[in-house]
């Protein structure tokens, strides 16, 4: 075995207290399964665990026993066995994961606290710097490098707002130049349901009882060491609730019974603002304050809504026909009650908070005025409290506020009902509140009240910054659908309307756009009353229509956007602008639109395309014009004019060319869009649909922001947070808290400092060079190889996996056919994890790195550790293959190809995996020699340990799934000759293989 495919432990001595601490906890829970199990079940199940994981090496890689050894082991098993393994290890991981994401939180507390005791200690930090008077726009290379690069142990720590700001004032950064950035800055974190969410609800809320019984457990050790005890009865009550919340978790049914809708994943998604974002809004605003007020004193902090949230939860309809009109609109209010339920219960509390009494405390004129009229439009209320809060008056004033906020509650609620929505539609009375807005004002007026009087209140000031976040919808809902959608309804309409010479899709594109814009520059209407079209054309028609309701009900802010995916040309854009006029989201007589349309590059080839579709779009003038804000140039409010929004996607533009290619055209993309929108005077947004997994965009979002090319991100981001990584980062208050704030911070940092890094032509020349070696060797593979649909479909989990109930989302695009174009990018990673291959995020570049280094070995070599040293994309996309490469386990997948191919497709396929191993082994290499580590990860150890902590229960998992998937497709073939005599039903085998892909998913930490 390659010594790569061995990394040593890393020595005990070495680790900190937290590091001896988490292995404690983890030393702990392994203990308690065991026991768990060994009460359900006996000893005889422990030992057949510890037997199943001796078949992998102490470092976490599966060892090269004989296959015939690990056949013997795992084929003689009963299915309960396996089942019963399969289960085992899962949970396995479960708890490992909330024993790591708790030590991550209290890791994050200590180093806050620390920083807090000595954020002045920046004096070596960067103390070269201090005779920096370089003007803002020529930073440039020399200070990125520095600010990137430089860390002092001391000093707080990079990605916060601590860090940040004093390290700004070191460099000398002009704070003007901080300030107009403070005043543009927009991070939208939009929220997905579509990848594969493989964990049930009702486990989340498991996984959060012991969280909560291991912060109990820590307090209770902590306080008898201080008192130099060993342990106490609440430490030894705490592990006894363990042990049962382990049991009970054991007889609960990991798998979903049924798929779920979508208003399931609204449920899911939406819970990480119930249960933590909510809360953790206002902190994320005065950590930003108190950061920039220690630092530079004079500048204004941005609003607290700089950073607000969007979802693509019940608004995505890309390929999912269960997310239809009726979905969306209880999606909306399914938002607004959930909020509106966390504003009423903070105003209870602020009713027991507020007491001041006219006794001793003034109030304005105004807020008796306000209670004057309270008292005229809701008397039922005074004359319940009038007398208890005579002279208490902001007790007074809040419990008109709870009552309002009740109506307004109990009016949404209705509003689902189909048949009351007609009735209650745009209808208001004076004791509800039209919008957040009403409902802020009121508080503000309290806020003033207090203010004037030397008092303040900071849960009136947290419920005031909540509600400027999330107003009455919680999140923005993004609509999304599939470019052919539109042109399809289009040609159908135009077909049955006669309008047309020929057919729509027999235009050429010059000609599309010649007839839509005249089109849109009609006030006639298009679209006949009674719609006498196909269900999908009703449907795309329906769409903007209710899109037009839910801004008339619920304001602009609950829905803007409009993305369409695979856009390819500019007909897209402007087809979805012509079916948004026939709502009313388009007015041809003012030129003003209330739908910002985002068109979403996707593929190499419309990412290449991209830069000269906009500028086509901008030269057209209604376009623009719309844009702008209409003929007179009118800004709606809650609508910015001049700003558009585009989208890259990382995950098809990955499956389509490999991934340094993609990152490499996306980058290359983001530099030309910005050029454009800078020639025509439009503000750019750039969306990045970034997913969980490398394969799709995913990885540390502090250096993917700061790898970003400059000046395409000035303050503002929008980007995809996927369900799958939604319990990693949202599920505890202080991880959330630090996500966000490492976000915020790299958003600033990159935007002020900028970087001359990525407009070095040598530099881009070679990058070119590398994505295109890169991705012809990836293709050459995926769409070359004549046997590679077949390989993938047999030597991975893929057909299984799309019976998995996990997603209302089909695993395809369209149905029924089974090639790569159709099959979602999403489903096409989960596989290649499953299977330890995570051939998405890597293969090309070992290729790539040799042909370059072929040239001039010594020179290029030297060029690419400088890349690796002072380039932050170069080093993002390094580090994020050398990651994924630390997850690869080749036994494993070389046993996934063995077993589960069919005798006749064994030559064939084994030549397929040779072919994979050497590239595997490249990458490594060279990859090691480019960072001049000795091992993969030596350069986060505390990654490098979480990868090897999991990797050596994730072995016997493999070969139990493809004991598993192997049993399963014999009896298929069985089925399919009419031998249909089999020892276990089909049922019982497949929910078998579930259970391990389960098992898998959660020890790889994330799944497509």
């Amino acid at each position: 075995m390659s010594s790569l495919l061995r990394p040593s432990v890393p020595d005990v001595s070495i680790f900190s207290t937290s590091e001896l601490l988490l292995r404690h906890r983890l030393k702990l829970v392994e203990d308690l399964w065991e026991s768990a199990l060994r009460s359900e079940y006996g000893q005889e199940a422990v030992d057949l665990l510890k037997k199943l994981r001796s078949i992998c090496s102490p470092e976490g890689q599966a060892t090269e026993i004989p296959a015939s050894a690990i056949a013997q082991t795992i084929e003689q098993l009963e299915l309960n066995q396996a089942i019963l393994a399969s289960r085992a290890f899962a949970l396995y991981f479960q708890l490992i994961n909330i024993v790591e994401q708790h030590y991550e939180q209290r890791d994050r507390q200590l180093e806050r606290l620390a920083s807090s005791q000595d954020s002045s200690d920046l004096s070596q930090h960067g103390s070269q710097l201090d005779n920096i008077n370089t003007p803002p726009a020529a930073l440039g290379v020399n200070l990125l490098e520095k600010s990137f690069f430089n860390e002092n142990a001391n000093a707080p720590k990079a990605g916060t707002f601590q860090w940040l700001f004093p390290y700004l004032k070191q460099l000398n950064v002009p704070p003007q130049l901080i300030q107009r950035l403070l005043n543009q800055l927009d991070i939208r974190l939009v929220f997905t349901a579509h990848p594969t969410e493989i964990v049930r609800h009702t486990i989340r809320k498991k996984q959060r009882r012991i969280a909560r019984i291991l912060r109990q457990l820590d307090r209770a050790e902590e306080a008898f060491r201080a008192i130099g005890l060993s342990t106490s009865w609440e430490a030894e009550e705490a592990k006894a609730q363990l042990t049962e919340e382990i049991r009970l978790w054991w007889r609960t049914d990991e798998l979903r019974q049924f798929k779920p809708t979508v208003l399931d994943e609204v449920d899911y998604a939406l819970h990480y603002f119930e249960e933590v974002l909510f809360e953790v809004i206002p902190q994320l605003s005065i950590r930003l304050k108190q950061a920039l007020k220690s630092a530079f004193p004079r500048l204004t902090a941005p609003a607290n809504d700089f950073c607000r949230f969007g979802s693509w939860v019940g608004g995505d309809r890309d390929g999912n026909p269960s997310v239809t009109p009726e979905v969306t609109w209880k999606t909306a209010c399914y938002q607004r009650n959930l909020v509106i339920e966390k504003y009423l219960q903070s105003v209870r509390e602020l009713i027991v908070v507020l007491s001041p009494s006219l006794h001793w405390s003034n109030v304005s004129q105004d807020l008796l005025d306000s209670l004057e009229r309270d008292k005229m439009q809701l008397p039922e209320i005074y004359e319940q409290l009038a007398i208890r809060f005579r002279q208490e008056p902001y007790r007074l004033k809040l419990s008109y506020i709870q009552k309002r906020l009740e109506n307004t509650r109990d009016r949404n609620k209705r509003l689902a009902i189909p048949e009351e929505r007609q009735i209650l539609f745009q209808r208001f009375h004076d004791n509800v509140y039209r919008c957040g807005d009403d409902f802020l004002a009121e508080l503000r007026l309290i806020q003033r009240n207090l203010a004037e009087t030397r008092l303040c209140c900071q849960e009136l000031d947290n419920l005031i910054c909540q509600v400027e976040v999330y107003g009455f919808n919680l999140a923005q809902l993004d609509f999304r659908q599939e470019s052919s959608q539109h042109s399809e309804a289009i040609e159908e309409i135009a077909e049955y309307l006669q309008i047309l010479p020929k057919p729509y899709s027999q235009l050429t594109e010059a000609e599309k756009i010649a007839w839509l814009v005249q089109e849109l520059r009609t006030r006639r209407p298009l679209i006949p009353q009674d719609m006498p079209f196909s269900a999908k054309t009703c449907e795309a028609i329906e769409t903007l229509r209710i899109l037009r309701q839910l801004q008339q009900e619920f304001g602009l802010d609950i829905c803007q956007t409009y993305i369409i995916s695979m856009t390819h040309d500019a007909s897209d854009v402007l087809e979805v602008m012509l079916l948004a006029k026939e709502a009313g989201l388009y007015d041809p007589a003012t030129g003003q639109t209330t739908l910002r349309i985002c068109p979403l590059f996707e593929t190499v080839d419309d990412l290449r395309r991209a830069p000269t579709i906009m500028e086509e779009l901008f030269e057209i003038p209604l376009y623009r014009t719309a844009l702008a804000g209409g003929h007179d140039g009118i800004e709606i409010p809650g609508f910015p004019v001049n700003l558009q929004e585009v989208m890259v996607g990382y995950s098809d533009s990955n499956k389509d060319s490999g991934f340094l290619s993609s990152n490499w055209e996306i980058h290359k993309a983001q530099k030309a869009l910005q050029k454009v929108a800078r020639k025509y005077g439009v503000i750019l947004r750039l969306f990045h649909g970034r997913g969980g997994s490398v394969g799709r965009g995913g990885g540390p979002a502090y250096a993917a922001i700061l790898a970003q090319p400059s000046s395409t991100i000035n303050g503002r981001i929008k980007i995809t947070e996927q369900g799958e990584v939604l319990a990693s980062k949202y599920s505890l208050p202080e991880l959330a808290l630090y996500n966000l704030e490492t976000l915020a911070t790299a958003v600033i940092q990159s935007s002020v400092l900028g970087s001359g890094f990525d407009d070095i032509e040598p530099w881009n020349a070679i990058m070119e060079e590398l994505a295109t070696c890169a991705r012809k060797a990836y293709r050459a593979l995926i769409y070359e190889q004549p046997d590679f649909i077949d390989f993938f479909l047999s030597v991975t989990p893929i057909p299984e996996i799309s019976q998995l109930q996990i997603s209302s989302r089909p695993a395809r695009r369209k149905s029924g056919q089974k090639d790569l174009s159709t099959l979602r990018a999403i489903p096409w990673v989960f596989s290649w994890t499953q299977s330890r291959f995570l051939l998405p995020a890597w293969y090309g570049v070992g290729t790539a790195l040799r042909e370059f280094l072929a040239r001039e070995p010594e020179e290029n070599l030297k060029l690419l550790r400088y890349f690796y040293l002072k380039w932050p994309f170069f080093k993002m996309v390094i580090s994020k293959a050398e990651m994924t490469l630390a997850k690869v386990d080749l036994q494993i997948a070389h046993h996934y190809v063995r077993e589960l191919s069919k005798p006749e497709d064994r030559e064939r396929f084994e030549r397929l995996f040779e072919q994979i191993a050497q590239e595997y082994h490249l990458s490594c290499d060279l990859i090691l020699t480019i960072t001049e580590h000795n091992r993969l990860l030596d350069g986060d150890p505390s990654l490098q340990r979480s990868v090897q902590l999991r990797n050596g229960t994730i072995v016997p998992l493999g070969f139990l799934q493809v004991s598993l998937l192997k049993r399963l497709r014999q009896y298929s073939d069985r089925a399919s000759s009419n031998a249909i005599y089999f020892r276990y039903s089909k049922e019982e085998l497949l929910r078998g293989a579930l259970l391990t892909i389960n098992g898998i998913a959660a020890g790889m930490r994330n799944t497509g």
